[in-house]
């Protein structure tokens, strides 16, 4: 089967999380579209250690 060449993975950071200091670190994978995104997103995902949502940035 055919993959589609223009979604590729990204791995999402938490901000916030990282800014704290706090052991540890919240991440998540997604998909993007990179013909029609090409810049860095950035989502509101749930960070378990911090108990909230918290925005995330993608890295790499």
């Amino acid at each position: 089967m055919a993959r589609n060449k223009n979604r590729i993975q990204v791995i999402l950071e938490c901000t916030e999380h990282k800014a704290s200091g706090m052991p540890g670190m919240s991440r998540h994978i997604t998909t993007k579209n990179r013909k029609n995104t090409t810049e860095r997103i950035e989502l509101k995902k749930y960070n378990p250690i911090l108990k909230k949502q918290t925005i995330h940035k993608e890295i790499k």
